[in-house]
This record gives C-alpha cells, structure tokens and sequence, in this order.
C-alpha cells in the first residue's frame, strides 16, 4: 500500500526489514529519519526515539515534520475503528487503502 501511495514520487523507495529502524538505515546509509507528529504526544514519544536512536548511530539524525491541522486527528487506529463501525473512510485515506481495509474488515 505504501508502494502505490508514493508511486509517483520516483525518489522514495520501500523496502521491508526486520531489527531496529536505525541500524538499518545505517547499514543501506541512510543519513536522516524522516517522522511525522500529530498531536503532543507523539513528540514525547519522537524525542526519546530521536535520542536513543543518536546514541545508537550517531551518523544518522532524525527530522520531525508536523502534519498538517487537518490531518492531525487521523491514526491507523482511528481508521480501522471506523470502517469496523461501517462509515466511509474514503476521505482520509488513498481509494486503494480504503478497498484493502475494506476487505480486510470484510474477511472479519
């Protein structure tokens, strides 16, 4: 899903790993972390992520980036919860991942 989602942006690339998201951007050197805030919350939990992940590698710096006002109430969770309840999630998501969540739900 994420794949289709940033097909159009030629420069990003999605791989899978297993084990720490650091070790792993620094074993392909990788450089920068790039993660997203929503809510107050999440930058507690960023910034204890960024310092533990700087005093693993060193060599790899994160960059936080806030979401916008209007999708900051938007979660995986709050998806999910949603569509189980059976309202439409298709303006907060990509049609090809409301279709998957759909099915998925469906298969419940």
């Amino acid at each position: 899903m994420f794949q289709r989602a940033l097909e159009d942006i030629p420069q990003v690339v999605i791989t899978a790993y297993s084990g720490l998201t650091v070790r792993y951007a620094s074993e392909i050197g990788a450089l920068v972390l790039v993660r997203g805030l929503r809510i107050g919350a999440d930058y507690e939990y960023e910034r204890e992520m960024a310092l533990m992940n700087r005093a693993m590698q060193p060599n790899v710096e994160t960059v936080c980036l806030m979401s916008s006002l209007e999708q900051q109430f938007i979660s995986s969770s709050r998806i999910k919860e949603i569509a189980k309840l059976g309202a439409e999630i298709d303006s907060f998501v990509p049609a090809h991942v409301s279709a998957a969540v759909a099915a998925r739900i469906g298969n419940q």
